[in-house]
Formats: structure tokens, sequence, C-alpha cells
């Protein structure tokens, strides 16, 4: 009976989301390849922290989404130099992005209205 209610208890825990779990999610990555990707194989691309690993990324969207995560593939995305106007150079900051794949079923919906 107690191990039923630690059981219990953990299972709670995974479903409320926590302040660090919304932190994983930094914003979603909206381009032409990425709404595709969500369209026909239900994949949601999403810009993490550098310091994010597999594990709690699919942790933070079965916790913030309540969805069912099959898959996280995860890349780094490197810094650019670009040039502005010919004569000022800059940098377009890198990030590190993860690609999740979300079950059969459900759906995560990035644009409430």
């Amino acid at each position: 009976m107690a191990r039923t209610k630690k059981v219990a208890k953990k299972v709670e825990q995974v479903r409320k989301a926590t302040v660090k779990q919304y932190d994983t999610i930094v914003r979603p990555i909206i381009t032409e390849k990425s709404m595709a990707l969500m369209q026909s194989q239900n994949k949601v691309t999403v810009e993490v922290p550098a310091d994010a690993n597999k594990t709690a990324i699919k942790l933070a969207f079965e916790a913030v989404f309540n969805v069912k995560v099959e898959n996280v593939n995860i890349s780094n995305v490197r810094s650019e130099k670009t040039r502005r106007g010919g004569r000022y150079e800059g940098h377009v900051p890198g990030y590190k992005k993860a690609i999740v794949t979300v079950a059969e079923g459900d759906a995560i919906d990035l644009f409430k209205e």
C-alpha cells in the first residue's frame, strides 16, 4: 500500500510543470522547414538552453504540454559572422535547438488565439 502511494506521488509530480521545465523551452523556431515537419511528421522545433539534455527536454514537454514524447533530437547551431551595409561587421548568435517528435494523436498548438 505504501508503494502505491509513492508511485502515485511521483506520477503527480511529473504532471505538474515546474518553473525550471518552463525555462527549458525558450522559444519555438518558426521556419518553412520546421512548419513542414510539424504538419507532416508531428515534430516541433524549439530553442533550448545550452545546458539542456534530451531527458530534461522530454520531461519538460510532457509536463508543460501534456503530450507523449517519442523522440528528442538536439543540435547546436553555430554563430555566424555578418556584414551590415557592407562596412560594419557583426554576428548572429548561436543557440541550441531541439526537434521533438510527439506521439500520434497528440498535438501542440504553438499559435493559440
